[in-house]
């Protein structure tokens, strides 16, 4: 929870043995052609992500990001930039209060001033009360200030070492060239190293428990600001198939509208909305299923929790019906098959999907190849009981269980900045004169060094011989279809098939006009052709991976005066599904 590894993940970034400019990694984003390029710390790994689609670019990038990896300067003054440090409030009199300053010091206060960030923090915390996750990785603000410099290199150190490494790629470049590079630019410099960083089992609830936190909110919150939130911890990631039942129980409750559980939270009077954290979460080496409501009375806790358990219980005792699982694997398939990234490049999404097995022994093809799983999740599902059986097994039978109700408290905010506020009293009454020379001279020191001009000549680039003169742009052919003009386009989908159907919009007085996009936002989340939202819902899950609306207004090329408003309803399925997607979209 001191944020050793997040800080860590910031100060690698700051120079490096072969690359010794104070910001590479920011000054290599104007001199690549990358089409991702970051770094992020998760609860029990760090990664260094980047792609590119110009192949001198990605061994530019290779270089750095190696460089930067095992051979980083991690000066001082980087550790004091991008961690924490003290600085006087007055930089010209020493006499002035001290104050924290930090990247990633503030980065996490604002963070953990977020509820739902401080929910989640919150309920991992109690789900996993003796391993690593019990901790606060990004850092907890009130824990971050005692992260020495010595103790960030010992942890590079101990870490940060080919032993304890995982190197992915994904594209067309051969494995062993890559290794060879690998080899060459970081792995020659180390000898293999006997390391067992293994995260252990959790230590097993014997009965469920009940947890209450604050969070910072204001007066006018205290009468329905509360989050109440089950919690259960699963199994192991490394087994897919139990994985993968998971999966299907929470879709089964939570998917959409129609879901037993999610309608239950929907239409509860107990609190506002469902909580943002409901659902399965496989991120950790012991999966989690989540639910809850947002928006509740103080006292509500055990309400909730009674709501959640009697809705489980009902779907134990009746089961459901065999065409909502059937929907739920129709989504996993839908999912596993398309070529998309979610924000990140598709290479990156499937390095993601298998890094979490792989990371804790586990086959990193399981996160990758899922048609053997649905297959035997089909078998399963065929026989009776199959919902049950999870509902029981997975959830009301398993006594590791947290209820956490985070409650706002108007004063948390105040007494948290005294506690702070004493700390830095207390450190400055130990400051001698030599001290406060230190801090003043460290603060110059940074100063001078955020002005400095580093030469960019150190770094690597791409020129305009390397990148190639024609780009490829996906061309279509014009069709007839049904008397509409379409426009194919052909391309390797893996089995999906999209459609946009654009609708120019009239002429619409400005009343009108202003509720065009709440039309559009809700427009997928309402009833259609005579079913009510709750059988809309269910049909978008069987039969699509989602449709969604949106109003556009956009400029003719050669003429900017000329508008075309348009209203854009979008949709994708399984090619086998791409009639039934055409008549969801008409409805």
């Amino acid at each position: 929870s001191t944020g050793v590894a997040h800080i860590l993940e910031h100060t690698a970034l700051c120079g490096s043995r072969r690359y010794p400019v104070r910001d590479p990694f920011f000054m290599m984003t104007r001199r690549s052609l990358n089409t991702f390029m970051n770094a992020f710390t998760g609860a029990d790994w760090t990664a260094y992500p980047f792609a590119s689609l110009n192949r001198k670019d990605f061994e530019n990038l290779l270089d750095v990001y190696l460089d930067a990896a095992f051979f980083p300067l991690l000066d001082p003054l980087d550790f004091a930039q991008e961690g924490h440090r003290v600085e006087f409030a007055d930089a010209a009199d020493p006499a002035s209060p001290l104050v924290y300053k930090g990247v990633v010091y503030n980065e996490m206060k604002g963070a953990m001033s977020s509820p739902v960030q401080a929910l989640a923090q919150r309920l991992q915390s109690a789900l996993f009360p003796t391993t690593t996750y019990h901790h606060n990785s990004g850092g907890e603000p009130g824990v971050i200030p005692d992260l020495t410099h010595e103790r960030l290199v010992a942890f590079h150190g101990a870490h940060y070492h080919p032993s304890n490494a995982v190197f992915m790629s994904y594209g067309d470049l051969p494995a062993a060239e890559l290794q060879q590079h690998f080899e060459e630019r970081a792995l020659s410099a180390f000898t293999a190293r006997p390391l067992d960083l293994a995260i252990p089992d959790e230590r097993r609830y014997d009965a469920p428990v009940a947890v209450e936190a604050p969070y910072a909110a204001d007066a006018e919150a205290l009468a329905d600001g509360t989050h109440v939130v089950l919690g259960w911890l699963l199994g192991r990631t490394t087994d897919p198939l139990e994985t993968a039942r998971a999966r299907v129980l929470s879709d089964v409750l939570l998917d959409n509208s129609s879901s037993p559980l999610r309608h239950a939270l929907e239409t509860s009077e107990l609190g506002a909305a469902p909580s943002p954290l409901c659902g399965y979460d496989d991120s950790t080496r012991e999966t989690t299923f989540t639910c809850g409501l947002e928006g509740c009375a103080p006292d509500a806790g055990p309400a909730v929790e009674r709501l959640v358990l009697d809705t489980i219980a009902r779907v134990a005792a009746d089961g459901v019906a065999p065409e909502v699982v059937e929907s739920v694997l129709h989504q996993l398939e839908l999912e596993s098959r398309e070529i998309s990234g979610d924000g990140y490049p598709y290479g990156l999404k499937l390095m993601l999907d298998a890094l979490t097995p792989l990371m804790h022994g586990g086959d990193p093809l399981d996160g990758l190849d899922i048609d053997p799983v649905l297959a035997e999740l089909r078998r399963e599902a065929a026989e009776p009981g199959f919902i049950p059986q999870l509902a029981r097994r997975l959830l009301l039978d398993n006594p590791h269980r947290v209820r956490l109700s985070l409650k706002p408290d108007p004063e948390l905010a105040a007494r948290q900045a005294a506690a702070e506020i004493g700390r830095l009293a207390a450190l400055r009454a130990q400051l001698d004169a030599e001290a406060q020379q230190q801090v003043r001279a460290q603060a110059a020191a940074l100063a001078a060094r955020q002005a400095r001009h580093d030469d960019p000549a150190l770094l690597p680039k791409v020129t305009l011989a390397d990148v190639p003169a024609e780009l490829a742009i996906a061309t279509g052919e014009t069709r007839q279809l049904n008397g509409v003009e379409t426009a194919w386009y052909a391309q390797p989908t893996n089995g999906l098939v999209y459609q946009q159907w654009v609708i120019d919009l009239p002429a619409l007085d400005p009343g009108l006009a202003g509720l065009v996009p709440l039309y559009a936002l809700t427009l997928s989340e309402v009833g259609s052709a005579g079913r009510d939202y709750q059988e809309t819902q269910a049909l978008q899950a069987a039969v699509t991976g989602g449709i969604s609306a949106r109003c556009l207004v956009r400029a003719a090329v050669d003429d900017p005066q000329q508008l075309r408003a348009v209203l854009v309803l979008a949709g994708k399925a399984l090619a086998r599904n791409a009639g039934a997607l055409t008549q969801l979209l008409r409805d």
